[in-house]
């Protein structure tokens, strides 16, 4: 076995790197993990503005994805119903009431206008082999958008996992340009379900959030929930508040869910209980509050890198910026080889060039007679005339020698020579031009995306405050057990499941103890009374030991391990 240590080493070593990698973590710079990236390439190359088959879309994302078209599917329904990227149409299920989608034969997409704004440019898109050489996939989506933010996602890897939660879009541009402007930024989860969340242990996404769900009384005896909490449906919200209330924690006399498009969850209360009442239990046993962990692992420069909100924004900023300035340099190479052309066409026609080649009787003569017809004009050239060039010009249409084609040259010079200003302009001023673009941005898209979830501060619940004493418990003479599935007459007590009780044996034993179901008091029980940890109890006890001489004792408790007996007196002679 010894000789397979290092190639189980190895293996595992490679399939750990390839399991983070390549299919659980987003990469930082698209926020994408390959699957959803090759989603986004597969429509991005089908686009054509109209909507596609969702199946059509699976099949031709398996010719870059390895891993079936189940998973292909399931990422892209996820995808979609974030909102941002892919526009759906059918039934692409319900994330608040939990439904699942229609098969993907019956539903549609494609892009939006704002997947193909900020995540494509094909000139700057690094291209490798596909998993069988056929085709090229993308390395990185050229995202000007802080993708992993906003999306958020769940990943489970070799040895690490990660949590990302989602983000307001608006508020991530906004912070982006104070970062531009080297201000101070705070950035707060922001949810599709909505609800009210309180951000005091989000760590700058190394904590977590309390998420609560949106109640409204609606009179003293019906509450209704409008938003629920990230991670929750509205069908889990309800078993969960059944669940509670089969176990008398909640008391509810009945719950209807009319949710359409908006959550509207009715509870009725019984007689007797009241909305101040329920409203904290709700939040106190049930998924109506929740905590969501936030543990940022993305993958950067090739590996994992834990990182916290700011962290992230900051990079992507940067990125931004650059990205912006490959934009403008492949914009002024065009521009510039643009100008180049027309300035050599100008040449070429106003100047009468072609006349020169009217008697030459060879290819190469031709070809010298433009080049010497062109050089005395070197000094208005952009750069240094090519054969391709020749070759070019010695294509140009007849009617460009027109009148009409000549001032149409002439302002198209004009206009380049005005957009390659622009251009040089916008690349020193490089920062102010990231601002503006995402500004503009912001003016485009921020109105279709506002924050739905409301930051709030609330105070922790305290459960033994709204715990009901739902707990009937009784003491019975006869057999000497004690419990809430006993019936007996004798000390009696209403309690909640917080509560505790000292329970005095006649042989001088105590133990202090939450409500039992059914316990035998060994030698009977002379004394039970409720118990505040505290605040203690103390009492007087009266015993006579074998020799009938009677003594009393102050005792007092204090501490105590829960159900442990103790004595009373040494030796319990007595009583």
């Amino acid at each position: 076995m010894a000789h397979l240590t290092p190639v189980m080493e190895q293996n595992f070593i490679e399939y750990a790197s390839y399991t983070i990698v390549e299919r659980a973590f987003p990469d930082i710079r698209d926020g994408c993990k390959p699957v959803q990236r090759r989603i986004l390439q597969t429509m991005f190359e089908a686009d054509d503005g109209r909507f596609h088959k969702v199946a059509n879309t699976v099949g031709e994302t398996m010719k870059l994805h390895p891993h079936g078209d189940a998973s292909i599917y399931e990422a892209l329904v996820v995808l979609a119903n974030k909102e941002f990227f892919i526009e759906r149409q059918g039934n692409f299920g319900n994330i608040i009431t939990g439904h699942r989608p229609a098969a993907a034969r019956y539903i549609e997409a494609r892009l939006t206008p704002l997947a193909r704004e900020t995540l494509f440019n094909k000139h700057l898109t690094d291209t490798q082999p596909s998993y069988d050489g056929r085709k090229k996939e993308f390395v990185c989506l050229p995202a000007k958008v802080p993708v992993v933010l906003m999306l958020g996602t769940d990943g489970i890897g070799v040895g690490m996992a990660t949590r990302i939660l989602p983000h307001n879009f608006a508020e991530l541009l906004q912070a982006q340009i104070k970062l531009l402007n080297n201000e101070p930024i705070e950035l707060f989860p922001d949810f599709i379900q909505a609800g009210i969340m309180d951000v005091a242990e989000y760590a700058d996404g190394r904590g977590r959030v309390r998420l609560r769900a949106r109640i409204e009384p609606r009179g003293d005896k019906k509450v209704v929930i409008t938003e629920i909490p990230y991670g929750t449906t509205t069908e889990s919200l309800i078993d969960s508040i059944e669940t509670q209330a089969q176990r008398g924690k909640v008391k509810i006399a009945g719950i209807s869910d009319f949710t359409t498009d908006h959550v509207e969850i009715e509870v009725t209360l019984p007689r007797g209980v009241y909305a101040d009442e329920v409203v904290p239990q709700l939040y106190a046993y049930t998924d109506c509050e929740i905590q969501a962990n936030s543990n940022i692992t993305v993958i950067r420069d090739g590996r994992p890198a834990e990182l916290t909100v700011t962290e992230i924004l900051y990079d992507l900023t940067l990125q931004l910026r650059d990205q912006i300035k490959r934009e403008l340099e492949w914009e002024l190479d065009q521009l510039e080889n643009k100008h180049h052309w027309l300035t050599l066409e100008q040449i070429f026609i106003e100047n009468r060039v072609y006349k020169k080649i009217e008697d030459q009787k060879t290819a190469e003569g031709v070809r010298q007679a433009v080049m010497k017809g062109m050089d005395p004009f070197k000094h208005l050239f952009i750069r240094e005339m090519t054969d391709e060039d020749v070759e070019r010009l010695l294509e140009i249409r007849i009617r460009r020698i027109s009148q009409y084609d000549i001032d149409k040259n002439r302002k198209d010079i004009d206009d380049i020579v005005r957009a390659i200003k622009d251009c040089r302009v916008k690349l020193r001023n490089l920062t102010k031009t990231t601002v503006a673009y995402i500004n503009g941005i912001y003016d485009k898209y921020a109105k279709d995306h506002p924050r739905r979830t409301e930051i709030g501060i609330f105070e922790q619940v305290d459960v033994k405050a709204v715990a009901r004493a739902n707990l009937k418990v009784s003491y019975d003479k006869d057999t000497g057990f004690f419990g809430y599935d006993v019936r007996g007459k004798d000390y009696q007590f209403n309690l909640t499941e917080f509560d505790k009780l000292l329970i005095i044996s006649k042989d001088g034993s105590y133990r202090i103890m939450p409500a039992p179901d059914k316990f035998l008091v060994p030698g009977r029980a002379i004394h039970i009374q409720l118990f505040d940890p505290e605040v203690g109890v103390e009492f007087v006890v009266v015993y006579r030991d074998k020799k009938k001489i009677s003594y009393a004792k102050r005792i007092k408790i204090e501490k105590f391990i829960n159900a442990r007996e103790y004595e009373l007196i040494k030796g319990r002679d007595g009583t």
